[in-house]
């Protein structure tokens, strides 16, 4: 089984998020949204190239997904040409939709969608504004707020908050999950924020 993570792609989405109940669009509104959006590729196939293509147009479609944010993750399995669709997203429609375009790529046999959907909490939506704001309003990494791809999730669910996506190094890493941490009514912070040297060797080691 091959990992490969394709956080380093452009694409353009609209990014919103929610707050008390009600989707607000932020200022980034025009930016593209590709934050912790991950593949699990299994199995072989005689075109690897035509395959490939094939992979690349399943994340292609799920990143231009209109409602896809930062406080969203979307990971997906390929075992032939079956899809397993994984992740969470704070809005029911967002899984309806992953499922519906993967559905609709040629070639495409089944789809598993076992994307969760996050409860509504006004606790939470409190929760994912506050660790945004402290996450991209700290000096150290505000810098990613203003990239076209802003790369760090923030996934709340109960209290608890997990960080996914990438950033450009360890000490990033680590003032992300301190800044996280420091939000009042946080119960836990889990870190699966990875390094890009860490995803280069990934890359060069499925090649």
């Amino acid at each position: 089984m091959t990992v490969v993570t394709v956080n380093d792609g452009v694409e353009v989405s609209a990014m919103c998020h929610k707050a008390g109940g009600i989707v607000m669009r932020s200022k980034l509104q025009v930016a593209a949204v590709l934050l912790s959006l991950s593949s699990i590729l299994c199995g072989q196939t005689q075109n690897p190239k035509g395959y490939d293509k094939f992979v690349r147009e399943i994340r292609h479609e799920l990143v231009m997904l209109p409602y896809y944010g930062v406080f969203d993750n979307l990971v997906y399995k390929v075992d032939g040409f079956n899809v397993t669709l994984m992740g969470q997203v704070t809005r029911p429609t967002l899984k309806s939709d992953a499922e519906r375009v993967v559905k609709d790529i040629e070639g495409v046999q089944t789809v598993t969608n076992n994307i969760e959907v996050l409860p509504l909490s006004p606790n939470d939506d409190r929760i994912r504004m506050a660790v945004y704001r402290a996450v991209y309003g700290e000096a150290a990494l505000n810098r990613y707020a203003l990239n076209a791809v802003p790369p760090i999730h923030i996934i709340v669910k109960n209290g608890n908050v997990t960080l996914e996506g990438v950033v450009a190094n360890e000490g990033d890493k680590n003032i992300a999950n301190i800044r996280a941490n420091g939000v009042s009514g946080v119960f836990g912070v889990t870190n699966n924020l990875r390094v890009e040297s860490q995803e280069a060797n990934m890359r060069s080691r499925s090649k």
